[in-house]
């Protein structure tokens, strides 16, 4: 017999426990996607020592633990010269607040200081991180079994997993190695609409992407816009790094949109604090109900959210909020030296690795890597075939751990690719990890071509 109430003897239990089978819960639990990151965090820990360029984290010495406190001082302050009462600045931090948020009008200042993306603080949703915002845009989008996310491949598993655990349909579409196409997206569009499927969005990353570093175009940027918009989708742009990458940027999709083709999502967690897990997404879509009525998409994605998580942490956006208005509501500001640092870690990583394999020796053995302006990662790419028994034999005998590429293509791919984080490592760890990295490569491409 199988399901609730299975009676399990053994001699550490003499009760009747409540067994469960993984077949008879959800399939996306089953995804070996789901269990990446697991991977991952367990071979940091069982290897200590090892260097790793996996985690995509922040780098920790930007951060002071007392500034928590002067920014949700400088918050209060904000909302006392605003008028509020004492009842309202104590229920800003100790009640649930708006579900859609209570710094939207913070956030829409930033936005357009910043960013130069005009937009009205209701079209704004403030989320708990980036992956709750993507959550909402794709139960919200697809609506039945016949409506398909596209995904730029390969991509950030986290909207991967929103979508398995949705049970949304994603394509993926290829990702060259010298950037995207927007002729692959229209020919993929096009497919899924002749085998009876809806495509409704496509989710990129346009600047320094996770996991490959890419940027898009100004001039793509553009052709992605004029595509949407003629065939009816909307772009999901998730931006990330742009603020904690050195020099000038492109502007965003949603800052070049004009016909509100684009779904913005966003996050704090690189560029102020990733501990506060505040994002938020910019969904200025109208959307129109059987009486006519005409509301906005954040709107929509508010009661998911209110049915999800119900509101972001009133504190976690207090201090988001005192930490922007402390830098005249401008995150550069707050990130001149953060994104100077990051552009001096990806540059070390790619010298290293060129002092390492210089151009003889790495043509002759089949590697190559690409070289982004900004962001966290870059790809590098192997003659041999890189994967959970790689990297494990990496962390153990060389004391270096980095994450397979081929965890970022949701239909397969990557087998010979693996991605470096430039930003959690000092100089030094930087320099020690590559020469560990660059004898872990020859050893196994010598073992590839003697098998």
């Amino acid at each position: 017999m199988r399901g609730a109430g299975f009676a399990v003897t053994g001699p550490e239990t003499t009760a009747n426990l409540a067994v469960l089978h993984r077949d008879e819960l959800h399939g996306s639990l089953s995804d070996p996607v789901l269990d990446t990151m697991n991977f991952l965090n367990e071979v940091t820990y069982r290897y200590p020592q090892a260097i790793s360029f996996a985690p995509g984290r922040p780098y920790d010495g930007f951060f002071e633990t007392g500034h928590v406190i002067d920014y949700l001082r400088r918050y209060l302050e904000h909302l006392e010269s605003g008028g509020a009462s004492p009842d309202r600045v104590r229920s800003a931090l100790f009640q649930y607040g708006p579900t859609a948020g209570q710094i939207r009008d913070v956030i829409a200042d930033w936005l357009r200081l910043d960013e130069q993306i005009d937009v009205s603080p209701e079209s704004i949703v403030v989320t708990v991180g980036a992956q709750e915002a993507m959550l909402l845009a794709v139960r919200a989008l697809a609506a039945g079994e016949q409506d398909v996310i596209l995904v730029a491949s390969p991509c950030y598993m986290g909207i991967t997993g929103a979508g398995r655990l949705l049970g949304a349909e994603m394509t993926a579409v290829a990702e060259h190695p010298d950037g995207f196409r927007c002729a692959d997206l229209e020919a993929a569009i096009r497919a899924e609409r002749e085998r009876g499927r809806r495509p409704r969005a496509f989710y990129v990353i346009p600047d320094h992407s996770n996991p490959s570093g890419t940027t898009i175009a100004l001039e793509t940027r553009r052709e992605l816009l004029e595509l949407a918009a003629r065939e009816d989708i909307l772009l999901l742009e998730d931006s990330p790094y742009r603020l904690v990458s050195p020099g000038e940027q492109l502007p965003t999709l949603k800052a070049l949109d004009t016909d509100r083709r684009v779904v913005h999502l966003g996050s704090f967690s690189k560029t102020l604090f990733p501990g506060a897990r505040v994002g938020f997404v910019v969904a200025d879509q109208p959307v129109a109900d059987a009486t006519g009525r005409v509301g906005l998409l954040a709107d929509e994605l508010a009661k998911i959210k209110s049915m999800v998580t119900v509101n972001t942490s009133a504190v976690a956006q207090a201090v988001v909020a005192g930490m922007l208005l402390s830098a005249d509501g401008r995150a550069s500001r707050l990130n001149s030296r953060t994104s100077a640092h990051y552009g001096d870690a990806m540059r070390g990583v790619l010298e290293q690795l060129d002092a390492e394999f210089p151009e003889d020796e790495r043509k002759a053995l089949g590697i190559r890597w690409n070289k982004p302006t900004g962001g966290f990662f870059l790809s590098v790419e192997v003659p041999f075939r890189v994967d959970n028994a790689a990297l494990e034999s990496s962390a153990e005998e060389f004391g270096v751990i980095w994450t397979p590429m081929s965890y970022f293509y949701p239909q397969g791919g990557g087998e010979h690719g693996l991605r470096l984080s430039v930003s959690y490592l000092t100089h030094e760890e930087i320099v020690q990890g590559v020469g560990r990295l660059a004898r872990f490569i020859r050893t196994r491409t010598a073992a590839s071509q003697e098998g």
